[in-house]
């Protein structure tokens, strides 16, 4: 299997996200205060906390506007938080989930049709890697299965 990157929303977007920086609709991310459960930070992977601030905001990760540029819902740390670290492995806090919706892009952002799928959490790096091994797919994203919210991007190692 290709040796996999697993990309989290770069630092320097968070931190003018977290300066209020305006997101993909030109508005401030809203700030608010976690109930806990499901909460992803799209910066470091991991859940935010009960009690904890956050921002939720609206995230295009893509280069330019055009047709296949979703815009979509995203939760960050409201402070500071490492960026995702372990690139070469699958975050836990994917690898946790039932299921996790995966689609191909090409080097022209756009989908590749026929690369998206539903996949168990637990398989998503074997899966991306599959999708990877197309000459047509230049990177995966993570999405979620149920929202299709961006979680990370996943690149040939």
């Amino acid at each position: 299997m290709t040796s996999l990157r697993f990309l989290a929303m770069p630092s320097d977007e968070s931190r003018a996200y977290r300066g209020g920086g305006a997101d993909a609709n030109g508005h401030a991310p809203e700030r608010h205060v976690s109930p806990g459960g499901r909460m992803p930070c799209r910066h470091c992977l991991t859940e935010i906390d009960r009690d904890e601030p956050y921002l939720i905001l609206a995230y295009r990760p893509f280069p330019a506007p055009q047709p296949y540029a979703e815009i979509g819902p995203i939760f960050l740390h409201a402070g500071p938080c490492e960026r995702y670290g372990a690139v070469e492995q699958a975050p836990p806090m994917l690898l946790g989930r039932e299921r996790i919706l995966l689609r191909g892009y090409g080097a022209d952002d756009r989908i590749v049709y026929g690369t998206g799928q539903v996949v168990p959490g637990a398989r998503i790096a074997e899966e991306a890697g599959t999708i990877l091994a197309r000459p047509d797919v230049a990177y995966v994203h993570a999405r979620s299965d149920s929202n299709n919210c961006f979680q990370c991007r996943i690149e040939r190692g």
